[in-house]
């Protein structure tokens, strides 16, 4: 089967125009009266003359698409012809020859960009099979396919273009994706990653972007979202790939700490056995909202974006300002087609899938963390999970945990989290300083410490928090509960040793002091 590239190369010759080489360079599809037009042009002949075309040795060239092509050692000659030698009724003959030949060849080309299509398509539908989705999965893709060249089909030609829509961040970065679905590979993972996946234990630290990719494409499919919400899987992909090309490289707020946050929702699912409890809907709007609730955070906190009276503030009156920046990024990547993963359900399901998704990105704003508690308290020890309100109050809390868990895993996890955060808030920091802003102690780099940064939060934040969920999922209790009291006391001991050897080196200097006043 032929290329398309080599079925459209066009043709040239060469032209002897007063002793000069002249080059035409014309496409099979031209008709011979574009030809002759061009080659007048060429020849700096006006328009209308009649010509005629010779080789080197004086032989006429017919003048059409099929015409013979030379080489520069052996140029044609353009000649005019007398107005004599062709007739009034010739011309008219020629001219309506050259109009039914060149209708001709529309209609020639009309069939030859079809087949160009159908063999696009074909090559297109070999691809998606090569992914290795399952077989319903393929045959929806397929049918897709056969909709998209219909459609092209009945248009006679043409292709299909997505460009970017929207550029909505300071760089300038692209929402849609800047690979295409061939580029990320498809990982098969082991029954030893699915369980662990399910376990807040779980070691984020060792897996590349692609692999994460995947394991929150499988956290969709084995939830049953895909299934639930028609999702196109190639559309899945798509949007998981725009998500994380819209995270930016924080020392924390980036693409690991989404997955982090979405791996923790996904074992709190499985711990608490919320596909018993609530809906897909549910299920659907906790995770989208981990997946999306930090996109495009620009390392610097909301008091930061008050106090600078920076665009998202102005934007956002400085209610929330980044959350509300994180919702409305998340619904321009859905708003394009390709990643579109709502496109097949109802308007209706669409906007209360919205609403909620945008309430519990809004709810991550630390400044609501003691409203959204004290209303779940409220309800805890009568809770009702066939009452909206009370599960809306749970899903406002789950993210919340989720969003601030890394004391839950593994010190070895959770520890490099703690330096990646500081980082990020000495960076604040620093530039308060520079600009001339209030700094938050917690985030001077001259203030604080390990132990200080974590000691306060986790009594005072986690601890009370992961308790009261407890209340309605006791078995969170040796999973969640007992790693953050274990947390705590690991950082006390930490400031205990801080404040001897502080105080000793206190003690040292005073004691060098009062020596040299003796001498």
């Amino acid at each position: 089967m032929g290329t398309s590239s080599s079925s459209y190369a066009p043709k040239t010759v060469y032209l002897d125009v007063d002793g000069k080489m002249q080059k035409v360079i014309f496409s099979r599809y031209c008709s011979p009266c574009d030809i002759r037009e061009l080659l007048c042009s060429s020849s700096n002949i006006a328009r209308n003359t009649a010509i005629r075309l010779v080789d080197s040795e004086g032989a006429l060239v017919s003048i059409d698409p099929t015409m013979p092509t030379n080489t520069p050692n052996s140029q044609y000659k353009v000649m005019p012809q007398s107005t004599g030698q062709v007739g009034d009724k010739e011309d008219m003959f020629q001219n309506v020859l050259s109009q039914v030949a060149e209708q001709f060849s529309r209609a020639f080309r009309i069939n030859e960009l079809k087949t160009e299509v159908t063999n696009r398509l074909a090559m297109l539908e070999k691809r998606v099979e090569l992914e290795g989705l399952k077989m319903v999965e393929i045959e929806k893709c397929k049918n897709d396919l056969r909709k998209l060249r219909d459609e092209m089909t009945s248009k006679g030609g043409g292709r299909v273009t997505c460009g970017c829509k929207y550029s909505f961040t300071e760089d300038g970065k692209k929402l849609s994706p800047r690979r295409d679905v061939p580029n990320y590979p498809k990982y098969t993972l082991s029954q030893e990653t699915i369980e662990a996946l399910k376990k807040p234990t779980f070691d984020v630290w060792h897996w590349e972007h692609n692999e994460m990719l995947s394991c929150l494409e499988y956290m969709y499919h084995d939830l049953g979202l895909v299934k639930e919400f028609n999702m196109n899987p190639i559309t899945l992909k798509r949007w998981l790939l725009g998500i994380q090309e819209n995270y930016r490289n924080n020392p924390f707020h980036n693409f690991r700490h989404c997955f982090c946050v979405s791996q923790m929702m996904y074992g709190m699912i499985h711990l608490c056995n919320l596909q018993e409890r609530l809906t897909m809907t549910d299920m659907c709007i906790l995770m989208t909202a981990a997946v999306c609730h930090d996109l495009d955070h620009p390392g610097y906190n909301n008091t930061y974006q008050i106090n600078a009276h920076t665009e998202l503030a102005v934007r956002y009156n400085d209610i929330s300002p980044l959350e509300n920046h994180h919702c409305a990024v998340a619904f321009q990547i859905i708003s394009m087609p390709e990643c579109n993963i709502f496109a097949n359900i109802e308007t209706e399901a669409f906007k209360h899938l919205r609403q909620a998704i945008i309430t519990l990105i809004l709810a991550t704003d630390m400044a609501r963390h003691g409203e959204i508690l004290d209303s779940f308290k409220q309800n805890v020890d009568n809770f009702d999970f066939t009452n909206h309100k009370h599960v809306t109050c749970l899903k406002l809390v789950l993210i919340k945990c989720c969003d601030i868990s890394n004391e839950v895993r593994p010190t070895e996890v959770a520890e490099p989290w703690l330096d990646c955060l500081l980082e990020e808030y000495f960076m604040q920091s620093d530039r308060e300083k520079s600009e001339g802003l209030p700094v938050a102690p917690f985030m001077d780099r001259d203030k604080v410490t390990k132990p200080t940064a974590q000691i306060g939060f986790i009594k005072f934040v986690l601890i009370p928090m992961f308790e009261t969920v407890m209340k309605l999922f006791p078995q969170i209790e040796e999973i969640m509960v007992q790693p953050l009291r274990d947390s705590r006391d690991h950082y006390e001991e930490l400031k205990q040793i801080d404040d001897a050897m502080t105080e000793a080196q206190k003690k040292k200097t005073e004691s060098k002091s009062l020596g040299g006043k003796k001498k």
